[in-house]
């Protein structure tokens, strides 16, 4: 089989060589991607709620940040929890950053921490839908080009018959075989990925939404014991 691929590959023109390097260019970065994001929302899924839970079983404040950092291995937790320190530690500047109440400046740490954690959970979703989306057309656009090379080599060649056209039109549509396979994996990885990915985010919420409603009063800008 491997033979054969490289004698069609040997014989082939520069767009089909083309299209195949694409392929299997995209079929690499999705994989390695799907392994990187499968570690790291099944650890994940693991360890954000043992984090959070360590914070809140903690005596205060300085402590639940340290419990709560020996859980987060994977720098999810910890965004939200480093937000509530600096929000707190904020004394009044001439700076925008600095003034107003602490709930506000609460909301906006806590904010751009759900941020950096949301950039980490979807981390390669992108690439993702993108080969899913395109894998399929660059491999029919192999099997265009293919079939339509065969074509235009036989159109000198007197009657054409059918067992003429197989052989050229068979490896064409190889190329879009080879699309689908490369871009279902994709696609159903982007699926499971995904709803693993709303979990994760939806606990981060919920555990921002508890720092915002602790922490955000007037009374909560005293001194951490």
């Amino acid at each position: 089989m491997g033979g054969e691929l490289w004698h069609w590959f040997s014989q082939a023109d520069a767009v089909a060589r083309a299209t195949a390097a694409l392929l299997l260019l995209l079929s690499l970065a999705s994989w390695v991607v799907m392994l990187s994001r499968f570690w790291l929302l099944l650890q994940g899924r693991r360890s954000l709620p043992q984090a959070i839970a360590a914070f809140w079983q903690a005596p205060d404040r300085a402590q639940a940040a340290e419990q709560a950092r020996a859980w987060d291995r994977q720098e999810l937790v910890m965004p939200l929890v480093q937000a509530v320190d600096a929000a707190l530690a904020a004394t009044t500047t001439e700076a925008l950053a600095g003034q107003g109440a602490l709930s506000a400046r609460l909301t906006r740490g806590l904010r751009e921490g759900l941020g950096r954690a949301s950039r980490q959970i979807q981390w390669g979703q992108t690439l993702l839908a993108t080969v899913g989306a395109t894998a399929p057309f660059v491999g029919l656009l192999g099997t265009v080009w293919g079939i339509h090379q065969a074509l235009a080599q036989l159109a000198g060649s007197g009657p054409v018959g059918i067992e003429q056209l197989a052989g050229p039109v068979g490896e064409s549509l190889v190329m879009t075989a080879a699309g689908l396979a490369v871009a279902l994996p994709a696609v159903l990885a982007y699926n499971l990925f995904g709803r693993s990915a709303a979990e994760l985010e939806a606990l981060l919420e919920g555990f921002a939404h508890d720092l915002q409603a602790m922490f955000g009063s007037a009374e909560a800008a005293s001194p951490a014991p």
